[in-house]
């Protein structure tokens, strides 16, 4: 089987899809130079017996050339390890293919730069443009070596031998230069000879129809007939979608049991064969009938898995055994401590899992993506989460450092990190931010996972007891979104936990459940007040509506419907609120962010003098594609089966047209800013603003926010006509329309391009030319949530509105301060450097009067207890500030002799009461404590404090309870000196 499916699921590691099809941004380009040293470290055993040896470091000198340039040079000096470890195979297989003249190119990210791709799951993805033919090729051929990621069989990770999240797909491609008999010779060469691959153990699957291949392989090669297996469409063609670039394939097998013999062989038997090297022979262009027409230019793509051959070559009974992931696995038993070596399948599993999901998340956010509840940033939250529920199940507590509190997975990351070398050397210097966001990432889920654990185990145990002997017993979709939503807890991870124990969950109703809380969320105007039943009562009879609003801002229309109180009516008079359903309409409903329109429907009479108008205020949707205009019927009747006007109010569908069309510039100035791996969150367009929620771990420095400003008024100053098509949605995702992800789309599907700029999937309304937007402007930037950032901004007239706004401020400010506006920021510095001064003066002198004032208030000492004298002092100093009174009460202490108490209230302001305590050592010493003393007192005054032993100060919001405050703390101190005392 191939391995080249474009876009998240696909259904095994090799297996093809018909997936999405991917835009024509260029592949990344590099001119580059990488120089190798080689530090050997000492051998180490692995579970199969082999010495592996070699740790290789790389420095990489890295610079970015054109936009399209795949050129760049490398020179190596060649270390000298293990010719079987992990990373030899990479390099040997890279120099084979650069001795037959391909160039060598440099992994990409696993943020891939096509929009429509969530990772990068296949080597051949940086070089989707030129097999689709939308970029030239700058080379005839290449050799990579591709990180990738997929986690469509997450389930089967460490319960198979191959099955893994990320792993290294070698590759090597020809672009329209060679073909067939040149990729088959060199795959068989690369097997046998360079790598020493025993050619009775090698088998060999075609496509059922590609006599071509099947002769090569036979009669040039010389591989048995019954050693060449004709496979069919679902396993040996690739497809880049329903429509494309296509081809057949053929794979090479190495049999671990050739004793088996060659009857009745099933290739896809895991227990006698692994898959490990694919070739895809791209031919053909598969037009929209289904007919196949060849292609003017033959491709060659191909993948070699790394861990497999690593399996191969190192005689190990799985992937994880090898020098690539085993080292991570001797990390994780050394936190669990456990042996691998002896431990049972469940524990080995388990330590395959964290092996494979840490070296996972490693690589994914050392590429940019961090944790959170979307996209990718999902993919990388899920994969944490299950590696250290994992963990705690092995028995891994804390850091392993003597920290029992502390994370456990950057202690494993460190080793990936150091494995990383050879595949992508940029991981270590990522490393501390790597550890980082793990450690917070793993913090952060820990605090509820064993709330969320011990539920979860009650709702297991209740519903294993509930059933009855002929049902499986079943876990209800609620309580699993319960599980999800306020503990956290991925749905994939309760699902694994109630399989594990027979249980299933009922993930229709956990579906039902996310999209109430879809719905939920929405601001309340979203919902059409119906009663229950009405929509689907609607659907039947009243037709869809029919939108005109993209050409056309009125039209004629016939009123279908009318809702009064969320009640089917036939006649609405003026002065209520109303609820119009239209054939036809050309007001926008609220749908991608895009608030609904504003206007009016106009009823006329046969004479075409208007009798009714309705001021719409509105415009949603239900059953699909039937518009609810909301509105007050400002003058008239309306009924149903009247002819009205709809009419958009023109200057608000402008203010939203600006806003809309901005929000897609924004994204892209977001991702040329801060990075491809930033995404769309959610958003609002509104008349007077626009709202963008992304995905991104930090807030945004000022020079972020000037940098994308200016990227975007320079956009708009472009004045760059605007392209709008409707196609197919697998077309528009050919082009490289950016689809928000988790949306959902027809088969037909509005895509709006700005040239050069931005190109999205997207049913709002936007301007015809950049220049309508006439300016943009960003007024905030916060987070709302773990890893999503908020831009609220203004564009066409609100812009104005606001500069203009923000011009008279700084006019009148201007005038005050009898200044230029140049002068402004100076001056106003000054005059709080002035205001600090005084109010420092004041502070002093307020200090001073309060300090003079306690002299006074000395006299009023009065000393409990006979034996022992302890001078004690409780009194009201009327509205002394709380710093004053605290000067007050430290003068106090430092005036009398020592046993000594002093408790002083004040009221400073209107609802205001200060409080302080402050005792000598000879009263601490008796054991009262005035930050202990202060609080039960404060609770009087509507408030609380505390503080330390020796001084503590306190506040409240009731001062007309002040006097008796102090009198209870009177009696209470008298009462505990004379305890003590005695």
């Amino acid at each position: 089987m191939a391995t080249h499916g474009l876009l998240l699921p696909t259904s095994s590691l090799f297996r093809r899809t018909k997936p999405r099809i991917t835009n024509s941004h260029g592949c990344r380009n590099y001119t580059s130079l990488i120089v190798r040293r080689v530090v050997l470290t000492p051998s180490s055993t692995f579970p199969g017996g082999q010495s592996r040896v070699g740790q290789v470091q790389a420095t990489r000198i890295l610079t970015r050339s054109s936009a399209q340039s795949l050129t760049e040079e490398i020179t190596e000096e060649k270390p000298v390890d293990d010719p079987n470890s992990g990373n030899s195979i990479r390099r040997r297989f890279l120099e084979f293919f650069a001795a037959r003249g391909h160039k060598m190119l440099p992994s990409s990210s696993l943020v891939p730069d096509d929009p429509t791709v969530l990772l990068t799951i296949a080597g051949m993805l940086q070089f989707k443009p030129i097999f689709l033919g939308q970029v030239l090729r700058q080379v005839p051929r290449a050799t990579t070596a591709q990180k990738c990621i997929r986690t469509n069989d997450v389930e089967n990770v460490g319960r198979t031998s191959r099955h893994h999240t990320m792993f290294i797909m070698c590759g090597n491609f020809s672009f329209g230069d060679y073909f067939k008999k040149e990729a088959i010779v060199w795959a068989w060469e690369l097997s046998t000879k360079e790598f020493g691959l025993p050619a009775d153990k090698l088998w060999v699957s075609v496509y059922e129809d590609d006599d071509e291949a099947f002769a090569i392989w036979h009669d040039e090669i010389g591989v048995p007939v019954e050693r060449i297996k004709r496979m069919g469409e679902e396993d040996n063609f690739w497809s880049s979608g329903v429509t494309g670039p296509c081809g057949p394939c053929s794979e090479l097998y190495y049999d671990f049991h050739p004793e088996r013999g060659c009857l009745d062989v099933d290739l896809g038997d895991d227990t006698r064969f692994i898959e490990f090297y694919n070739l895809v022979f791209m031919e053909f262009n598969k037009t929209e009938n289904g007919t196949l027409e060849p292609l003017k230019q033959k491709n060659i793509d191909t993948g070699l898995g790394l861990e497999r051959l690593a399996r191969i070559l190192q005689k190990v009974p799985n992937n994880y055994e090898t020098d690539l992931i085993y080292p991570i696995i001797e990390k994780a038993s050394e936190l669990a401590n456990v042996s691998y070596a002896v431990s049972d399948d469940s524990a080995k599993t388990k330590l395959k899992i964290i092996g494979d999901h840490v070296r996972a998340v490693v690589y994914l956010i050392s590429d940019g993506v961090i944790p959170s509840n979307i996209g990718r940033g999902y993919v990388v939250r899920r994969l944490i989460r299950r590696a250290v529920r994992t963990g705690r199940l092995l028995g891994i507590k804390g850091d392993g450092k003597g920290n029992p509190e502390g994370a456990f997975l950057p202690v494993i990351a460190q080793k990936v990190i150091e494995l990383s070398t050879e595949i992508d050397p940029d991981v270590r210097g990522q490393a501390s931010r790597i550890l980082e966001e793990l450690k917070r990432e793993e913090l952060r889920f820990v605090q509820t996972l064993e709330r969320g654990e011990r539920l979860l185990d009650q709702m297991l145990k209740e519903a294993l007891s509930s059933d009855s002997s002929n049902t499986t017993p079943r876990l209800s979709g609620k309580d699993a979104f319960l599980l999800y939503d306020t503990y956290g807890f991925p749905v994939e991870i309760t699902v694994e936990v109630a399989q594990e124990l027979g249980v299933e969950v009922d993930m229709d109703g956990f579906d039902v459940e996310m999209e109430n809380q879809r719905q939920q969320s929405q601001a309340a105007h979203n919902a059409v007040k119906l009663l229950v039943g009405n929509d689907a009562d609607l659907a039947e009879t009243i037709p869809e509506t029919e939108f005109l609003g993209y050409d056309s801002l009125s039209a004629r229309a016939v009123v279908e419907g009318l809702m009064l109180d969320g009640k089917p009516i036939k006649q609405v008079t003026e002065g209520n609120e109303v609820e119009v359903l239209l054939d036809r309409t050309p007001f926008y409903a609220e749908s991608g962010g895009q608030i609904g329109d504003h206007g009016f429907l106009y009823v006329s009479n046969a004479e075409s003098q208007t009798n009714g108008v309705v001021q719409v205020k509105d415009v949603q949707k239900i059953s699909g594609s039937i518009f609810v205009h909301k509105g007050i019927i400002t003058e008239g009747v309306l009924e149903v089966g009247q002819l009205v006007e709809a009419a958009v109010d023109p200057k608000l569908r402008q203010r939203a047209k600006a806003h809309h069309t901005a929000t897609h510039l924004l994204q892209s100035a977001l991702k040329k800013v801060v990075g491809q791996e930033t995404s769309q969150a959610g958003s609002l367009v509104a008349f007077d603003r626009l709202r963008f929620d992304f995905n991104f771990h930090r807030p945004l420095s000022d020079n972020e926010i000037f940098e994308i400003e200016g990227l975007i008024n320079g956009w708009i100053g472009d004045a760059t006509l605007l392209q709008t098509k409707v196609m197919a949605l697998d077309a528009a995702k050919r082009v490289g329309a950016i689809a928000m992800f988790g949306e959902k789309y027809g088969e037909q599907v509005r895509v709006v391009e700005v040239p050069g700029v931005s190109l999205e999937l997207c049913g709002g309304t936007h301007v015809s030319n950049t220049s309508e937007i006439r300016g943009f402007k960003i007024i905030s930037e916060q987070a709302v949530a773990s890893g999503i950032r908020r831009i609220e901004a203004v564009a066409g007239d609100a812009f104005i509105e606001y500069i203009t706004t923000r011009d008279n401020y700084m006019k009148n400010l201007c005038s005050a301060l009898k200044v230029k506006a140049e002068e402004v920021t100076p001056r106003v510095e000054a005059l709080l450097e002035e205001l600090r001064q005084v109010r420092n003066e004041v502070s002093a002198a307020r200090a001073k009067a309060a300090v003079y004032r306690a002299s006074a208030i000395l006299e009023k000492v009065f000393t409990v207890g006979d034996a022992k004298k302890i001078r004690v002092i409780v009194e009201s100093m009327d509205d002394t500030d709380a710093d004053s009174l605290k000067s007050a009460a430290e003068f106090m202490v430092n005036n009398l002799e020592d046993p000594a108490a002093v408790i002083l209230g004040s009221s400073p302001g209107e609802g205001k009461v200060s409080l302080v305590a402050a005792f000598t050592p000879g009263v601490v010493g008796l054991g009262i404590q005035a930050g202990k003393f202060i609080g039960p007192i404060a609770k009087f005054c509507g408030g609380g404090g505390g503080g330390r032993p020796n001084f503590a100060q306190a506040g409240g919001r009731k001062p007309e309870n002040l006097s008796a405050a102090l009198e209870k703390a009177r009696d209470e101190i008298i009462l505990a000196l004379s305890e003590k005392a005695s």
